[in-house]
């Protein structure tokens, strides 16, 4: 089906998002907060920089709430809370959602709340890691819950026979933002290479603002629709979306495909959300390289994954979503076993690293968007991609969980690298059971050309 000039014109403000909020994913949650906020950390723990004094390492733990925690692992642990934390309150979101007819307002909303929280980033400084604690969980709440509704948006802007094509576009587009505002920030990073901390604060500030300004396009860009069959519930909007909640929740059983789904990509795309988390402290911490050279590496996984997003959507039409999915994480499997056996400071491999995950990231994503997007019953698009959002981009628990034990055990960021995998092998052994073609029909959707 061809979409009209109104569908094309919203899909294109559509895109805009993936554009804006790719700049806080990208600079701010894979690249530059996550080790910024270990070394303050690391530094409040300590007394002291561990960078003062040559070889000095130091063994404290941060003292939080009577338990001893590693310093390095502090930031997997907050990821941990904020999924937590979303699991309590994104299914709310999306209740909320379906029953509302301002959905890009609602969208804008949460953007720009957590814009701010990115914003204020800038003033974490010295050994003030209480601060960056609660920024980061409060902006990866916000971004979880601006997800909900964007990704629910996708339903209303594309038809199904086009939503791989959106979605991957939608993806592409967001490497192509969050990779120009990255590359800007290397160059601040190179020119202020005497004041480090302040580069990275100013880079931190820079995200908060792209995502803010560029929210504007999708808010006023889509238009606003009335709630497609809405569950009768009694109460207010809040009361009644407790009451729809609770009714999606049992009638998940209806639709076992759609649940099978679900814990597939619980499991699979922790292990990529915690790849993408702990890569830079990895390649810091772990592989020895400068804060800059890590930077250089997310440059080359955000412009590989234009393309890479583009073509798995090519590719999805002719195959269909599921089987590119399916394909895409064997590639994980052997990007993590390739992420474990990089000598330290090996600058080629650990490029050739980088290329291998742009190539694959994107498309496993925008495509598991796309084929979600089919298993779910109309008219309860938000409730149920809240769900979904639940282990979503910065929303993991189990990876980062899993990585922080494991290297506060071990002391080494490798054996905690490996251990994710058991997330992909799970992950493809559910997906292996999902029977696409009925999952589709359960939800009463139509079938689109390529299954």
């Amino acid at each position: 089906m061809t979409a009209t000039t109104e569908q094309v014109h919203e899909q294109k403000a559509w895109y805009w998002y993936d554009w804006a909020n790719s700049a806080f994913v990208t600079t701010t949650a894979a690249v530059l907060f996550a080790p910024y906020l270990t070394a303050v950390a690391e530094q409040a723990a300590c007394g002291r920089s561990t960078d003062e004094d040559a070889g000095y390492k130091c063994t404290t733990d941060l003292h939080v709430l009577g338990l001893d925690v590693s310093a390095g692992s502090l930031v997997f642990y907050l990821v941990t809370a904020s999924t937590i934390l979303s699991a309590l309150v994104l299914p709310i979101v999306g209740a909320v959602a379906d029953r509302s007819g301002r959905k890009p307002r609602l969208l804008g909303g949460f953007a720009w709340a957590g814009s701010l929280m990115a914003a204020l980033m800038f003033l974490v400084a010295g050994s003030n890691w209480q601060l960056g604690a609660v920024l980061l969980v409060l902006a990866t709440l916000c971004l979880g819950a601006s997800l909900v509704v964007y990704d629910a948006l996708l339903v209303e802007v594309a038809d199904p026979d086009d939503r791989d094509r959106v979605s991957s576009r939608g993806w592409a587009l967001g490497y192509l933002g969050g990779g120009l505002l990255l590359a800007a920030n290397f160059v601040l990073l190179t020119v202020m290479s005497d004041n480090t901390e302040l580069a990275v604060r100013i880079s931190l500030l820079s995200a908060g603002i792209w995502w803010a300004v560029f929210t504007i396009i999708p808010v006023r860009g889509i238009r606003s629709r009335p709630p497609v069959n809405p569950v009768t519930e009694q109460g207010g909007l809040v009361q009644a979306s407790f009451g729809q909640l609770w009714r999606t929740l049992k009638d998940l059983r209806r639709y076992p495909v759609t649940l099978t789904f679900l814990v597939a990509y619980l499991f699979y795309n922790d292990g990529i959300q915690t790849v993408i988390y702990a890569a830079s402290v990895y390649g810091e911490k772990e592989l020895g390289f400068e804060k800059s050279t890590v930077l250089l590496a997310f440059l080359v996984v955000q412009f590989v994954g234009i393309g890479g997003a583009l073509l798995f959507g090519r590719v999805a039409q002719v195959r269909g979503a599921y089987r590119v999915i399916l394909a895409g994480l064997f590639i994980w499997l052997v990007v993590v076993v390739g992420g474990w056996l990089v000598p330290n400071e090996n600058l080629p491999l650990f490029l050739l690293l980088a290329v291998a995950i742009g190539v694959v990231l994107g498309g496993t994503q925008a495509l598991s968007r796309s084929f979600y997007s089919q298993l779910i019953p109309r008219g309860r698009e938000a409730e149920y991609f809240s769900l979904y959002q639940a282990c979503e981009r910065g929303t993991s628990w189990i990876g980062t969980l899993v990585f922080g034990l494991v290297h506060q055990w071990a002391d080494s960021y490798r054996p905690a690298l490996l251990a994710l995998m058991l997330l992909f092998v799970v992950g493809i052994v559910l997906l292996l059971r999902v029977d696409a073609r009925r999952g589709i029909e359960e939800a009463g959707n139509p079938l689109p050309s390529v299954v």
